[in-house]
């Protein structure tokens, strides 16, 4: 598939492309607060379940459009490595639950981390420095010789029963092509439960986020999907993550790779520029640093976590929890149920005074 046009076969365009799609997205969720931890946090402490319908109307409205550009042959992302690597269960589960605990310590994700980061938070610049750094040393570094040795070869190969795709394994043990019907099938009953709440339907910004960053990743596969096919040079196949993407850049910064940037580091300089300038329209720049060592200690240890659990899951709270469900990935629930799960123990540890405190506490409805 060619376009024609020189800027769309040019390898500056991939970054350049990231980084506009990175800017929508850091200024939408900046003016909207769209955020997946302090989602999870109304939902268990103020009963409002607006921030987490938000987040699954963005995985929903993403495997929307990418189903309906592959189905159209628009597109091509069997490739991508949520499809095509071995399933890393243990490292899911064990990352999942590193990342969620880590998010819970920082109080945010890598994502949301760089959104901050474009308000003036020295916090999130802290974290955002660590978690490039751990994410380096978990792939590339000391922790990433511990991980091919204990966690890689407990992965599980299922290409030879339809894939890593949820549709693929189902189309392969039914003897039909019914990958379409199941992400049709996903997404109305999605759909179903995001707008079933009246609260959430009248919150315009909730919707307007959770549409726009939705389209923001699947156009980010169509944009990798279409330069894979034109470049003669390898282009990984990615819609938005924010933990290798973290670690590429800070190479990108401090060191001459002689690789040009590729999409992901893109879109990382793009979402802190549409933050800052969301930031700056809003009069809502302020500079914040650290309380005490304390705090800062305990955001050290969250970013740590995050960057070496993103690496061991395959991907964050976007990654797997919108880029992953949109080409409807096996690893994606496993990945966010863990994440989720890390995260409500750290948050009963901080908040609760115990781990697993919430277990025998009584538990309120979600608003409707």
């Amino acid at each position: 598939m060619t376009w024609g046009l020189d800027v769309l076969e040019n390898p500056w365009g991939l970054p350049i492309t990231g980084l506009i799609i990175g800017c929508v997205l850091g200024f939408v969720a900046r003016r909207n607060h769209f955020c997946t931890m302090s989602s999870l946090e109304r939902h268990w402490y103020a009963n409002d379940s607006n921030g987490i319908r938000s987040w699954v109307l963005a995985a929903t409205t993403a495997l929307i459009a990418t189903q309906l550009m592959i189905a159209i042959k628009l597109m091509d992302v069997t490739d991508s490595f949520y499809l095509t690597q071995p399933l890393p269960i243990v490292g899911s589960i064990l990352g999942g639950l590193m990342f969620g605990f880590g998010m819970a310590l920082v109080g945010t994700c890598g994502f949301g981390a760089l959104i901050r980061f474009g308000g003036g938070s020295l916090r999130a610049f802290i974290v955002l420095g660590a978690m490039a750094v751990s994410a380096l040393a978990a792939s590339r570094g000391v922790i990433g010789h511990i991980r091919e040795a204990v966690i890689a070869p407990l992965s599980i190969d299922l290409n030879a029963v339809g894939g890593q795709s949820l549709g693929g394994l189902i189309s392969h043990y039914s003897g039909l092509e019914i990958s379409s019907a199941i992400a049709a099938v996903s997404a109305i009953v999605l759909l179903t439960w995001v707008f079933g709440s009246k609260s959430f339907r009248g919150d315009t910004g909730k919707i307007t986020a959770g549409v726009t960053i939705g389209l923001c990743i699947a156009a980010g596969w169509l944009v990798t999907s279409h330069y894979s096919q034109v470049l003669f040079v390898p282009v990984q196949l990615e819609a938005g993550s924010f933990v290798a993407p973290l670690a590429d850049t800070m190479m990108q910064i401090v060191t001459v790779t002689r690789v040009l940037p590729d999409y992901g580091v893109g879109l990382v300089v793009g979402v802190l520029a549409g933050a800052a300038l969301a930031a700056w329209q809003a009069d809502d720049v302020r500079w914040e640093a650290c309380d005490d060592a304390r705090e800062l200690g305990r955001h050290l240890i969250g970013a740590f976590l995050m960057g070496t659990g993103g690496i061991f899951a395959l991907g964050c709270t976007i990654g797997q929890g919108v880029s992953a469900i949109s080409v409807m990935a096996i690893s994606a629930p496993i990945v966010m149920i863990s994440i989720i799960l890390g995260a409500r123990v750290g948050l009963g540890v901080i908040v609760e005074g115990s781990a697993f405190g919430f277990l025998t506490n009584s538990q309120q409805t979600p608003a409707e």
